[in-house]
């Protein structure tokens, strides 16, 4: 046993306390080795009969399928015709005796009914069951497995994580010491499911470990080992398979439909995708509960509470559930849909974010994040949804900006824009990319300024031609021409509409322009600042007015009114909003108090606002599909 001491303890000390134990987990977790490991650590509890009855086979049992095989088990006959619940509990002998009814995913049903007469007429008797699903009786304890740990903790002291070991202990002898690291993300790929970590294992006979790690960022279900005894697990596709067969049509359809999720998703969304055909909005829940019971989705959250809790689908699944649907033909009909639902959802974040619920949008986005990014990256080898992606990168321009996404989001719409020649919104696409591309490709910026420009003086949309004023107000800035990014920041606070939806507001301009006076004319800059200030419904844009604050507190200090300067930077941190990301605004309010305290001259520093940024995006899971697009290749 490696890795599995924890659950294995788990599982003898309930069956010495407890009629009835079920060791649950998705296909290929390890169930019948830990029971197994459980049942030999339990040799002193005092059973004096061991009977076991494994089934044979993934397909759905026939009524009396297991009471049969028990009596079989038993008598050594097989008895003619099926046999009652009843009468095989009573077959069983009257001593301690520890039933371990193995493997019964296919006689799940029949099997609640057995224990159920077991416990009733066979006082005398214990229970262990193994299953990917609890039987859901009164007396029941569960132990659930999942994959094993992949990532060393102190309990391994100086050994590897118990999934690189389990791979090690597998892998052929004589093809020299494979790389640690390579190892550790082979099991990462595989979410440390021992049988795909075992099957992995098994492939570096013919593959380096290298090359292993290319394959299965690719696909996992292609792991095969011919010579394993049980059929189902022989490859990684069979596994699943099993599971796949003991679902009716509506959990079927479920399952396929809900591949399309690249990461944690709400019932709400699944109805939104998997509705439709043979399947009634309705179904959808308590579909995706048998699926959690399979072991297919893993649920996150507690059911019932307040927060609507999420699903995840395992890898292995997902990638199974992608095939059927592809092979139903179903894939671009539930792409469409995905496209609908979170376009829906980027709307939603957007009007959040307008309406002063600045925190509750970035949680939104981030919460639905892995969902957008494989919307936008399938979008770019779909043409036809590639304007519908547009829209919705477009309504998360906030995200891009005040999240320091800034490169990932010029990515993503630099994409989509060549699929989308002819879309109205073409010209705000390129606004919106110029102004994330401003910091690190100024040039690029310029170039889909101009060509943004005409298109949007010729549509008359009037806010984009004061948000291209304002990116081109920025770049003068970067530059170090302040009269010339004044001029823009003037053009473009006189040009924006008042609460123009898409953007920025004309309040951020008017705070550029007075970071761009206070350089040649600071009183000018005092008069924009209050300007900014004083425009209506700005307290309710905490990410607008934290620039406007730190742009007032500039032209104090710039005017030599340095303690008036500290106590406005002050108190702009101090109201800083705790739900928006930890670097947002603050550096250069940080800069500011630091130059005040010090007696240096001001040091005027770009907020992230006016030139978005990017901060580390966080390691990829294994689950992760490949989500940056554009310029380069991922960073390693």
């Amino acid at each position: 046993m490696i890795g599995r001491e924890r659950e294995t303890a788990a599982v003898a000390g309930l069956l010495a306390a407890h009629r009835l134990v079920t060791v649950t987990g998705p296909p290929g977790a390890g169930k019948s080795t830990v029971a197994a490991a459980a049942v030999a650590a339990s040799v002193s509890a005092g059973w004096e009969c061991l009977v076991q009855v494994r089934r044979q086979g993934s397909a759905p049992g026939r009524p009396g399928d297991l009471a049969a095989d028990l009596v079989t088990r038993l008598t050594g006959a097989p008895p003619a015709g099926p046999v009652a619940p009843e009468r095989a509990a009573r077959a069983l002998p009257d001593a301690p005796t520890l039933l371990w009814l193995d493997d019964v995913d296919p006689v799940h049903d029949e099997c609640v009914r057995l224990v159920q007469q077991v416990l009733l007429r066979a006082p005398r008797t214990g229970v262990l069951v193994t299953s990917r699903r609890a039987l859901g009786l009164d007396a029941e304890r569960t132990v659930r497995l999942s994959g094993l740990r992949c990532r060393p903790a102190p309990e391994d002291g100086e050994g590897p994580a118990p999934a690189v070991e389990l791979f090690l202990r597998h892998a052929p002898t004589g093809h020299g010491a494979p790389d640690p690291e390579s190892v550790a993300e082979v099991c990462r790929l595989v979410e440390g499911l021992p049988l795909a970590v075992e099957l992995a294992a098994e492939q570096t006979a013919q593959l380096p470990v290298r090359e292993l790690v290319r394959l299965l960022r690719l696909s996992q279900t292609w792991l095969a080992g011919p010579r394993r005894a049980h059929r189902r697990h022989r490859s990684l596709r069979d596994a699943a398979g099993s599971a796949w067969m003991l679902c009716d049509t509506a959990v079927r359809t479920v399952w396929a439909r809900a591949s399309l999720f690249a990461g944690s998703f709400t019932e709400t969304s699944a109805v939104h995708l998997c509705a439709g055909g043979a399947v009634e909005p309705a179904q959808v829940p308590s579909c995706l509960v048998q699926l959690a019971a399979h072991g297919v989705l893993e649920v996150r959250g507690e059911v019932g509470a307040v927060r609507e809790h999420r699903y995840r689908m395992t890898r292995l699944a997902r990638e199974f559930g992608a095939e059927r649907l592809t092979a139903r033909g179903e894939f671009a009909a539930a792409a469409l849909r995905r496209s609908q639902r979170w376009g829906q959802v980027a709307a939603e974040a957007e009007s959040l974010w307008e309406r002063g619920a600045q925190s509750r949008a970035v949680r939104l986005v981030s919460e639905e994040y892995e969902e957008l990014a494989a919307l936008f990256a399938h979008a770019c080898t779909e043409p036809s949804l590639a304007p519908a992606a547009l829209q919705t990168g477009l309504r998360l321009w906030f995200w891009w900006v005040a999240c320091d996404r800034a490169e990932e989001g010029a990515d993503r719409l630099l994409a989509l824009l060549p699929h989308c020649d002819g879309s109205p919104l073409l010209a705000r696409g390129q606004w919106l990319a110029a102004w994330l591309s401003a910091r690190t490709a100024p040039e690029t910026a310029r170039a889909l300024l101009d060509d943004a420009w005409w298109a949007s003086v010729l549509a008359g949309d009037t806010a984009t031609v004061g948000r291209i004023a304002h990116v081109q107000g920025v770049l003068a800035l970067q530059e170090g021409d302040a009269r010339a990014a004044a001029g823009h920041f003037q053009l473009a606070a006189d040009t924006i509409p008042a609460h123009a939806p898409g953007g920025p507001p004309a309040t951020l301009s008017l705070a550029a322009l007075a970071l761009a006076q206070l350089r040649y004319a600071p009183a000018a800059a005092r008069r924009s600042a209050h300007r900014a200030l004083a425009q209506a419904g700005l307290r309710q844009d905490a990410w607008v007015c934290q620039v406007a604050r730190y742009a007032q507190a500039c032209t104090d200090h710039g005017l030599g009114r340095p303690g008036r300067a500290w106590q406005r930077a002050r108190r702009a941190l101090a109201d800083t909003d705790d739900g928006l990301p930890a670097t947002h605004g603050t550096s250069a309010l940080r800069q500011l108090l630091a130059d005040i305290e010090t007696g240096s001259p001001a040091r005027l520093e770009l907020p992230a606002a006016l030139v978005p940024h990017t901060a580390p995006l966080p390691a990829p899971r294994p689950s992760d599909r490949e989500i940056r697009l554009g310029r380069g290749p991922a960073p390693a």
